[in-house]
């Protein structure tokens, strides 16, 4: 089984229009309200792709109940936990010529509701999956990632999208598998990179520090994967960039559709660019016809 963590959800208010003047009345071209959460994301692509899940995490008030019959109809099985305060509410907004986003201020989480979440984790097994992405509410502390990959069996693969000191502290050799993008890199090691070059001496850092693979989104100048297989570059097929809300998410998702059908990580891989691509070329979250139709486009090089 597939298990997915969203410490951190929202309710993501999408806004489209022209332009954005600041100080002035602004009208949109177009609105819409979709659960969001990194780990949701990667519920609902894998829902997309026939393969189950279970999405864990915290929810409140009237917007958790907006996530959580969201997620019934997705047909995606959950285990959230109930909280009183309410889930925040997230705003992206795209124009003509950017992408921008507001993250809401996430809700506190009590003792004896931290101490119920835990209790969904002791559900894991032996040789499941477990995604821990996103970020961890301020209420709760930065090591909590650390801690329930602590409690899971050694057979789990984890895999950890997450940033900053949360990243830091739960790399251990647990962990299958992380996926940090350029930027997330760098401030991870307080260091720019110019070049592919640096960018992949960064990752055999992160691999020295526990993971077993290393998974470097770059956006429209692809990725890169660092395994013991070898070091691998992905280029992206050619398509209209719509939106890049939930690529990195929808990566994940191809990736763990290779695993369950038993594919080595070099061919999972190849999923991955498939899916966060036909994602970025979507209004919405890839299906499986739109990965599937990327496939053949993807170069994937042994560097």
């Amino acid at each position: 089984m597939i298990y997915t963590v969203t410490l951190n959800p929202a309710v993501d208010y999408y806004l489209e229009l022209e332009k954005f003047v600041e100080g002035d009345l602004n009208t949109l071209k177009n609105g819409y309200t979709l659960p969001g959460g990194k780990g949701i994301n990667v519920s609902k692509v894998l829902k997309n792709f026939g393969v189950p899940s279970t999405a864990l995490g915290f929810i409140g008030g009237f917007t958790g109940t907006y996530i959580k019959k969201s997620v019934f109809n997705y047909e995606i099985d959950e285990k959230f936990v109930e909280i009183d305060e309410n889930t925040r509410i997230n705003i992206k907004m795209k124009t003509n010529t950017s992408e921008s986003e507001i993250a809401g201020i996430a809700p506190k989480i009590s003792e004896l509701e931290y101490e119920k979440f835990f209790s969904t984790i002791k559900s894991i097994k032996e040789d499941d999956i477990l995604v821990l992405s996103g970020s961890v509410p301020s209420s709760l502390k930065s090591d909590i990632y650390k801690k329930i990959i602590k409690i899971t069996p050694d057979s789990v693969k984890i895999v950890l999208d997450t940033r900053g000191e949360p990243l830091k502290i739960a790399l251990s050799n647990k962990v299958f598998l992380v996926k940090p993008n350029k930027e997330e890199i760098e401030e991870f090691f307080q260091e720019k990179y110019k070049n592919e070059v640096e960018l992949i001496k960064a990752g055999k850092k992160l691999k020295r520090l526990g993971a077993q693979n290393v998974l470097i989104s770059l956006g429209k100048d692809g990725s890169i994967l660092i395994s013991k297989e070898g070091i691998y570059r992905g280029g992206v097929p050619s398509g209209k960039l719509i939106s890049s809300v939930g690529a990195g998410d929808s990566m994940i998702s191809g990736l763990l559709y290779g695993l369950h059908f038993n594919e080595n990580i070099v061919e999972a891989y190849k999923y991955a660019i498939a899916a966060g691509s036909s994602t970025a070329f979507s209004k919405g979250l890839t299906t499986l016809e739109d990965m599937n139709n990327l496939l053949n486009a993807i170069d994937i090089q042994k560097l």
